[in-house]
């Protein structure tokens, strides 16, 4: 059976008020938003507009910066500018910890500037100071139409919520286990911490929920149960997911399980970058798993076969490699040129065993010759042989195949 059966589609999106965050939409019927985080000295102008326009380019729609000092906090509108200057209108969400009322009172630019709120209920103060810093920056946000992401996390979990689920725990006739109070506790801070919100003014379209964790079922668990408690949009992540395939692999695995049963309206795959390592990769990732669970479109997607004893040349894999690279590299200025192109799929295959029946089922496919077969490599257009290729020129010459293509089957823009 076909995989675009109904049998194997993502359960109906969970139903969410509509928040808007700057230009883009997160909730209700809006596509999922992909995220990211800067990781440059906030302070450093240019060097985090750079970063920030870096990850835009790539596909992020909405970017994330921390706001932690008074320099921070004063560069904001400047960075704002400098992206501006750049035609690049991503919106930038602050991210606040311990001192966001101080630095909301103190640079109103700042908060001007900014697209959304992110606050930690866990981090926004303790004992008799909490309430009171928490509506400052209610209040703030309220006065400048700014959406707030209250952002529970369960490294800086309140400590005053999860004492009193705990005792609330203790005394029931059958106590539950640790983690269960811990994932209610979660919950709880950010229903909580909602319902505070709109009593001091913030309304319900203007609240985006997550409750972050770095274990893949304690995620699962959690945003199923607030997804059945709340309306607001939720932001999915899993939290210090790590580095390389492990932090991929834990995000996928979690996101993955959400996103089909229609839970999740913004995500962050949130990455350890390799040492020297780009920051998009997260965004890349992102765009992935969302692309490959059919949900959205972003970029043509390459299958590559894994290769075998028959494929003892690399040069499928080069092609395969430099075909996804190129395609990445063209997709800014094919987006602005014609309608529908990210939703092109290509195929490289090694041999012939499955290489002329996946390329058929391509848009354009190419069967490259394995270890002892004929050098020829045929390619397949829509499901039919146009062309044979053979030498040394075969990658220009495919190149030049999915070129022709893009501006002949797609339609182009008016203007």
């Amino acid at each position: 059976m076909s995989q675009s059966s109904p049998l194997f589609a993502p359960l109906p999106r969970r139903q969410t008020r509509l928040v808007h965050v700057g230009r883009v939409d997160v909730g209700s019927a809006a596509p999922v938003v992909v995220q990211s985080m800067t990781n440059t000295d906030t302070a450093d102008v240019l060097g985090t507009a750079m970063q920030v326009a870096e990850l835009a380019r790539a596909g992020s729609e909405v970017v994330r910066i921390t706001v932690n000092n008074e320099d921070a906090a004063r560069a904001v509108p400047h960075i704002r500018d400098r992206l501006l200057a750049l035609n690049i209108d991503v919106p930038l969400v602050g991210d606040f910890h311990y001192n966001g009322h101080t630095l909301l009172s103190r640079h109103p630019a700042c908060a001007e500037a900014l697209a959304k709120l992110r606050i930690n209920p866990g981090n926004v103060g303790a004992g008799a100071k909490r309430d009171p810093q928490f509506a400052s920056i209610v209040e703030i946000a309220c006065k400048y139409d700014k959406p707030v992401r209250i952002g529970v996390n369960w490294g800086s979990l309140d400590q005053s919520v999860l004492a009193r689920i705990m005792d609330e725990n203790a005394s029931r006739a059958e106590p539950r286990d640790a983690g269960a109070v811990m994932r209610e506790a979660l919950v709880v801070s950010a229903l909580e911490s909602a319902a505070k919100a709109e009593e001091l003014g913030l309304a319900g379209d203007r609240i985006i929920l997550s409750a972050k964790v770095s274990s893949v079922q304690d995620l699962i668990a959690v945003y199923r149960d607030m997804a059945l408690r709340c309306d607001y949009p939720l932001h999915l992540g899993l939290t210090e997911a790590g580095m390389g395939s492990k932090g991929i692999v834990a995000s996928t695995a979690a996101l993955a399980v959400l996103l089909q049963e229609g839970i999740g309206d913004t995500i962050r795959i949130s990455l350890t970058p390799e040492p020297g390592g780009s920051r998009t990769q997260e965004v890349v990732v992102a765009q992935e798993i969302l692309q490959t669970m059919g949900l959205r479109a972003f970029t043509p997607m390459v299958t590559a076969c894994p290769g075998c004893g028959r494929t003892t040349s690399t040069f499928f894999q080069e092609l395969a490699s430099g075909i996804q690279g190129y395609v990445r590299e063209q997709m800014p200025q094919w987006r602005e040129q014609y309608d529908g192109v990210e939703n092109m799929t290509l195929a490289v295959m090694g041999c012939v065993v499955n290489g002329p029946g996946e390329s058929k089922h391509a848009n354009i496919g190419i069967s490259l010759p394995g270890t002892g077969e004929t050098p020829a490599a045929p390619v397949f257009v829509d499901g039919v042989k146009t062309v044979t290729l053979r030498g040394d020129n075969i990658a220009a010459e495919f190149k030049a195949i999915v070129d022709d293509y893009v501006a002949t089957r797609y339609v182009r823009k008016a203007g």
